[in-house]
């Protein structure tokens, strides 16, 4: 086999490393055009992919298949895009002619694969270092996993790897590795029933907002937060760190608000009380968070900024999607009202939030009640819009709108708004306003307009990705052109 040492510091982005190998990228390429879009935390479908860069290359553990051991090979690739597609995301880079994500691969290598890794299998390597090599998705194999959670234990440096813990974490070793398929848009890890280990795909330079929330709520005491207990980080790539994953408390025995809701439709039974204490928790966090991080006013022409920015999002989801064409002048009603309100002198706070809650990011434990998880937000914003503080009333919407979309799972075409819907809407604002001293409905131009604006990213997403479901946010957008009480037309 060849030799594979010069893996160690291979990058592109520093002026202080060697070059990458010659003929890795180009031997990889071909399997990669293949198999990277058949992943579903891959954010190009649909998009041709026009090209790939490699940002650094770091090897874990030797990738030239001496007696039959397996490599670990660590990858950050640029995929580039047709630019006439109109891309945007998380790693989109603007000003270098094409849309742009950086993922973040961990790759194995053997001679030959097990029968029982078959199905991880990337493809065979045909010239470069790796001639002769099967290549497959590391997360698959428990050997490499394993080795994962030691440099998790051992803080430390590899080439532009740094891996880090939090003081007095204990993460025990010899936990059994198995691959969660739980994840969407990132690849989770379960070690034993103690940890579990979230590795982001898309990389952005940054602390990624999951990382960097959860620890200020575990700093701060929260029981609202599975706490972090280690994280490894790219350096030397960009301006500053990019978070690459996070290894954090496991919460065996809990149960997904997604699914308690479900069932809670599915049964006719009641949810409000669920409802109600999930509206605390979130209180409890918003006020954590405000405690523990920097917070801001937001004023006429910060609040004018973000109207302009909902409405440009419901101009380009409407290019998109034609059934929303109809209501695109009643929708900008509410963002026109919320821009309204700066020009009177309305003030509003703003913090760090979650910034994508919704059922799917809570789960119940016993004890302690309700957990809130994924603290990233919306992964296809870019990070540093992720990063930015917002009104707390953003986390609000979105839980309402969840409701919704729990309400008509079963029926997605439904005409009118289940009553169930709004018991839990009106449940979960009671119990954020027990928590909190306010009420988010004491906001209704606010309220309205986070809450029409996340309608429009569903019908986007809806109509891009499961068609079938477009009813939903439909039915909402219907309900949210509509002028509210004691507004005329």
């Amino acid at each position: 086999m060849s030799d594979t040492s010069w893996l160690r510091t291979s990058a592109v982005r520093s002026g202080t490393t060697v070059p990458p190998a010659p003929g890795l990228l180009p031997a990889l390429v071909p399997m990669l055009r293949e198999w990277l879009p058949r992943q579903r935390w891959f954010a190009g479908k649909g998009r041709p992919i026009s090209g790939f860069g490699l940002v650094s290359a770091t090897e874990l553990l030797p990738a030239d298949g001496r007696l039959g051991a397996p490599g670990l090979l660590h990858l950050l690739l640029d995929v580039h895009h047709d630019a006439r597609e109109g891309a945007s995301g998380a790693g989109h880079r603007l000003g270098q002619g094409q849309p742009t994500d950086t993922y973040q691969l961990l790759l194995g290598t053997r001679a030959l694969l097990p029968p029982a890794l078959a199905p991880a299998l990337v493809g065979h390597a045909v010239g470069g270092p790796l001639d002769g090599l099967t290549i497959y998705e590391a997360l698959h194999d428990p050997r490499l996993t394993s080795l994962l959670l030691e440099r998790l234990r051992a803080p430390g440096r590899t080439g532009h790897l740094r891996f880090g813990s939090e003081p007095g974490a204990a993460i025990p070793a010899g936990l059994a590795p198995r691959l969660s398929t739980a994840e969407q848009s990132n690849s989770s890890v379960i070690y034993g029933d103690t940890f579990i280990l979230k590795l982001f795909r898309r990389v952005a330079p940054g602390p990624n907002p999951d990382l960097e929330l959860s620890l200020a709520l575990a700093r701060a005491g929260s029981r609202r937060v599975a706490a972090p207990a280690a994280w490894f980080e790219a350096l030397g790539l960009y301006d500053e760190p990019a978070t690459l994953g996070v290894l954090q408390r496991f919460l065996p025995g809990s149960a997904g608000a997604w699914e308690l809701a479900l069932q809670a439709v599915e049964d006719g039974s009641d949810f409000s009380g669920e409802a109600h204490a999930l509206g605390r928790a979130t209180a409890e966090v918003h006020l954590a968070l405000a405690r523990a991080l920097p917070t801001s006013t937001l004023r006429r022409p910060q609040i004018e900024l973000l109207a302009a920015a909902m409405a440009a999002r419901l101009d380009a989801a409407a290019a998109a999607v034609p059934a929303l064409r109809p209501y695109r002048a009643a929708l900008r009603a509410a963002f026109d009202d919320l821009a309204a309100l700066g020009a009177r002198g309305t003030v509003l706070a703003a913090q760090r939030v979650h910034g994508d809650l919704h059922l799917g990011q809570a789960l119940r434990t016993r004890p302690g009640g309700w957990v809130l998880i994924d603290f990233e937000g919306e992964p296809a914003r870019p990070l540093p819009e992720r990063r930015r503080a917002a009104p707390p009333v953003q986390d609000v919407a979105g839980m309402l709108r969840s409701f919704d979309y729990a309400a008509r799972h079963h029926d997605p075409s439904a005409a009118e708004a289940p009553e169930w819907a709004r018991t839990q809407r009106a449940a979960f604002c009671a119990g954020y306003a027990e928590a909190a001293g306010t009420d988010p409905r004491d906001e209704p131009v606010v309220i309205r307009a986070f809450e029409t604006d996340k309608a429009v990213y569903e019908v986007l997403y809806e109509a891009r990705h499961r068609p079938a479901w477009l009813s939903i946010p439909m039915a909402a957008v219907r309900r949210l052109a509509q002028p509210p009480h004691g507004r005329t037309p």
